[in-house]
């Protein structure tokens, strides 16, 4: 026989099982940082938002309808104007952004501030790709 027996007594020993769960804390840390913190921020964001919408802000749905809110139904709808004379009702949370808002109105008396349209996702941050490979200006 060109290969003895193996004897593994003297091996081991020390912590035992907690051995085997760092490697699974570890993974679990990690898919937190890059994977659940930041789907929870974005799920908060977009809570926000369908929580700021009011009558007059032009907005586009999950299916790609843009749109002007023309009525807050409930907590739930929306009325959407899509084109002159037609209007539609959707589903709050199919809002996936605002394009253009309002601003609220003022006091009784007091003038309405001008509206001025704002740009969408102005304050994300660009992503690493989007940094190194950024044309200058």
């Amino acid at each position: 026989m060109l290969i003895g027996p193996a004897y593994a007594q003297g091996a081991g020993g020390g912590l035992g099982g907690f051995d085997a769960l760092v490697p699974l804390i570890l993974i679990f840390v990690v898919f937190y940082f890059l994977l659940i913190r930041p789907q929870q921020k974005k799920a908060r964001d977009h809570r926000e938002m369908l929580g700021a919408l009011r009558r007059g802000d032009q907005i586009v749905t999950s299916g790609g309808i843009i749109g002007k809110v023309t009525k807050v139904v409930s907590d739930t709808e929306l009325q959407l104007e899509i084109a002159e004379n037609v209007r539609v009702r959707v589903a709050r949370a199919m809002v996936a952004s605002v394009l253009d808002r309002t601003e609220p109105a003022g006091k009784p008396g007091e003038e309405a501030p001008a509206a001025k349209p704002q740009q969408a996702n102005t304050n994300e941050k660009p992503s690493l790709l989007g940094s190194l490979f950024r044309r200058p200006k």
